[in-house]
């Protein structure tokens, strides 16, 4: 059953990640576009369904499955997993943010900029390469 687990994780994570990645680009050419505009109410659409569909849902298989992994693994005291932990966590704080940046722009309250936009999207990139290489080689 663990390796059926591992699989369904992995899955997980690449569902996960691909929207990590692509909702803040909705973002960068979100922010470009008037408020209210056919441009941005298409923008809102294709930000809530991306989210309530695909990353949402994603990372919860992602914790689940993760969390079963660790124990059935008895990972849990190898210090490359919970630095790996602590980043999954972090990661999991920038999908509330993006959760928060979703709805601001769905009440045309957007502040930031594209150029913002475009600096955080290379966050969920850092912390993936992070996590994967923690994974992969576990350095300690």
């Amino acid at each position: 059953m663990y390796e059926w687990i591992k699989a369904l994780h992995v899955i997980a994570v690449i569902s996960w990640m691909a929207g990590m990645l692509y909702l803040p680009r909705l973002f960068v050419y979100h922010a470009g576009v008037a408020a209210g505009s056919p441009q941005s109410e298409t923008f809102k659409t294709m930000e809530w369904r991306l989210l309530k569909f695909i990353v949402n849902p994603a990372m919860m298989v992602t914790w689940f499955a993760g969390l079963y992994l660790a124990w059935a693994g008895n990972w849990h005291t190898a210090h490359w997993f919970q630095l790996k932990f602590l980043l999954v966590i972090v990661m999991s704080a920038v999908h509330g943010y993006f959760v928060g940046r979703v709805r601001a722009f769905s009440e045309d309250r957007n502040t930031k900029s594209q150029k913002f936009y475009r600096i955080i999207n290379e966050v969920p990139t850092i912390l993936m390469i992070a996590i994967v290489i923690l994974v992969i080689v576990k350095p300690f």
